[in-house]
């Protein structure tokens, strides 16, 4: 049974290994083929990216990104998000608190200021 998931992880990273494979050639395509339209460009290059995600998801651990995915989106759902009042007050509160601090520190520095220059220094 043990040999089986070692099977499973070295098919799995074959898998990731040609998916990545696959997305360096459609960019490689994508220049080679300079001479086409763009059109033809953009086909190689998305066509690559497509093939390259279908083998990338049917690998074991892109079923498991997927089922991550998944159950990321399911609780973000459940996240309670503030009304529009309860957002608007909290940020005024951050502003008062912001200008009370500024405040504070102008204080600060001037109260340091005139220590330094007036009292230490004896400076007028």
């Amino acid at each position: 049974m043990a040999q089986t998931s070692v099977e499973q992880e070295n098919k799995t990273s074959w898998m990731t290994i040609l998916a990545g494979l696959i997305v360096i050639l459609s960019l490689v395509a994508y220049y080679m083929l300079a001479g086409q339209t763009i059109w033809v460009r953009l086909a190689a290059l998305l066509g690559g990216f497509a093939v390259a995600i279908v083998i990338a998801a049917i690998s074991s651990d892109g079923k498991r990104f997927i089922a991550y995915a998944k159950e990321s989106v399911a609780e973000a759902k459940k996240v309670v998000w503030p009304s529009r009042k309860e957002t608007t007050q909290m940020t005024l509160i951050v502003f008062a608190f912001v200008v009370v601090m500024a405040l504070f520190l102008w204080a600060a520095d001037k109260l340091i200021e005139w220590l330094v220059f007036s009292v230490f220094l004896g400076w007028k």
